[in-house]
């Protein structure tokens, strides 16, 4: 498939936001993306020309922000009124292996929805874990290390080195993962399927607490993948540092490269599905 045929939805509801700087990563590099409401895709208070379907679609992303007010639970509403409707399609389109990315609030719908953690299922029928609200019990905006712990299997970081840190800014209340208690092995089958992602360190490259991890996530886990790895989802926020301008050190160390280190996993989708589709 051409990259310019490539259509990325830019999904939202009332309180998303960093939907402009997501659209904006995907059209930097050629791709087709659109703002989609999820009303468009539920078919409901939307003229016949802005109905929308998944399958228009080669790859989902749901951006940042505190949709519907983050009441109940951080993502909560938002992943109930997409399985309300949508979850038959939903399996189908990550079983037939396109493309779904969750940044922040939308790594919160992704947990709510079921679609991660994923290891044995494409999505469950109750949450298996949850985003808490962070330990220091505050809001973390802040600079964080992340080291690249997958082997392979997540397709959004295939093109960053395995131990490689990246530096990409976090942004949120609620992003202390923890999993079910029902679920004591959990974490031993996802390091098997290779699904842990990017865990929390200091700049040296080692796991450390607060505030290197500004959540307390268990594990310092900061993003994981499906057992499939086409449906990825992490807290802090790659759109942010696109370009290597954005990185708050940027003046210390000047380099030639335009970009920064959150290029590298729009990038990598999006060569991902110019190979497989």
């Amino acid at each position: 498939m051409k990259k310019g045929d490539i259509r990325v939805a830019i999904l939202r509801i009332e309180g998303t936001n960093c939907e402009q700087e997501s659209f904006d990563a995907f059209r930097r590099l050629g791709t087709r993306p659109e703002f989609v409401h999820l009303k468009q895709l539920l078919n409901i208070d939307c003229d016949k020309n802005e109905k929308r379907s998944l399958f228009d679609f080669q790859c989902i992303m749901i951006p940042g922000g505190f949709s519907a007010g983050d009441y109940v639970r951080a993502g909560a509403i938002f992943a109930a009124r997409m399985k309300s409707r949508l979850l038959g399609e939903l399996k189908e389109y990550v079983k037939q292996e396109y493309p779904i990315l969750g940044i922040c609030n939308g790594f919160q719908v992704l947990i709510e929805t079921g679609l991660l953690p994923g290891t044995d299922e494409i999505i469950s029928e109750h949450p298996r874990a949850c985003l808490m609200t962070n330990d220091s019990n505050r809001f973390e905006c802040r600079p964080t290390y992340l080291r690249h712990d997958n082997r392979g299997k997540c397709i959004f970081t295939r093109k960053i080195g395995k131990g490689e840190i990246r530096l990409i800014p976090s942004a949120h209340a609620e992003g202390k993962l923890v999993f079910s208690p029902e679920d004591e092995n959990i974490l031993k089958r996802m390091e098997e399927n290779d699904q842990i992602v990017f865990r929390y360190v200091n700049p040296d490259g080692e796991l450390a607490g607060y505030p290197w991890n500004p959540n307390g996530s268990v594990d310092n886990i900061a993003g994981i993948c499906n057992h499939i790895g086409n449906v990825f989802g992490m807290m802090p926020h790659p759109e942010r540092v696109f370009y290597r301008f954005q990185h708050p050190d940027w003046t210390r160390k000047l380099t030639d490269n335009l970009y920064g280190d959150g290029k590298d996993i729009f990038e990598a989708v999006i060569n991902y599905i110019e190979k497989k589709f």
